[in-house]
């Protein structure tokens, strides 16, 4: 009977070492690594800027702009004068823009009210690798009857994309 137990115990260690071999052959870690990178970019600017429909007499100047910002300076000669500026943006990014905020404000308390200004608005919505433009027209007022004392009058535009 020792020699049956003996046997039985063998038996169920060579079992027991079976099960931890095969567990272990079966049991299997995992790792996994991953990275994350933001390919997207953001690239909403002005690209141009140009004077169109400048009255006679009247002189545009040299439009100057940079990314972010646009400067002109236009002198009228007489009522009537106008001069039309055409400012091209472009959403040279990979991100879709929208129109969030425009505003553009002429300086009516310090400037001439001779002068008059009047805008159109660029595209509200401006996606990848599109382009909208916008008018800035500056009139010398026909109905002006004397020279105003104060001949200057500027404007201020923020025109405000976010992403869509």
């Amino acid at each position: 009977m020792i020699n049956n137990k003996n046997l039985i115990i063998v038996a169920l260690v060579i079992v027991i070492l079976i099960m931890a071999v095969g567990y272990s052959a079966f049991a299997t870690q995992l790792t996994l690594n991953g990275t994350a990178e933001i390919t997207g970019e953001w690239d909403v600017k002005i690209i141009n800027i140009e004077a169109q429909d400048v009255s006679e007499g009247s002189n545009c100047g040299e439009p100057q702009f940079t990314n972010t910002s646009a400067i002109f300076s236009a002198e009228l000669n007489k009522p009537g004068d106008s001069i039309t500026y055409v400012v091209t943006i472009e959403n040279a990014g990979t991100i879709d823009a929208k129109l969030d905020n425009i505003t553009f404000s002429p300086d009516d308390e310090n400037g001439s009210p001779a002068i008059n200004y009047t805008t159109t608005e660029p595209s509200k919505i401006l996606n990848a690798g599109e382009r909208t433009t916008f008018t800035v027209t500056v009139e010398y007022d026909l109905e002006t009857t004397e020279i105003p004392s104060i001949k200057t009058k500027t404007i201020t535009g923020i025109i405000e994309y976010v992403q869509k």
